[in-house]
């Protein structure tokens, strides 16, 4: 499992984070999102440990802690959703147009 760590400063490296969340056992993998046009952090990150308990002792610490300036959001990762919008209902696509005649 992974931990989603979130409204990080834009100045926070993989480096940073390690170092952070090492302080509670072993750090597996940092994961820090690029934003593709800018280049720059997204303001999240995904840390993994080697187990359950130092992943629920890291949360518990650093959840709403502040750090570098921002409260924390620390919490277990959920798995991604796909982004692709169903065909069906809310968009703007041809059957959704106004009843209106021009």
């Amino acid at each position: 499992m992974s931990i989603y760590v979130g409204n990080l400063s834009y100045e926070v490296t993989s480096e940073d984070l390690n170092e952070v969340f090492a302080e509670y056992g072993t750090v597996s993998r940092v994961q820090v999102p690029m934003d593709r046009e800018t280049g720059r952090m997204r303001g999240f990150a995904f840390v993994e440990m080697s187990s359950e308990a130092e992943e629920a002792a890291a949360i518990a610490a650093l959840d709403g802690a502040e750090w570098m300036g921002r409260d924390l959001k620390v919490n277990k990762a959920k798995p991604r959703e796909d982004n692709k919008r169903s065909s069906g209902g809310g968009g703007w696509g041809e059957n959704n147009r106004s009843s209106r005649r021009y």
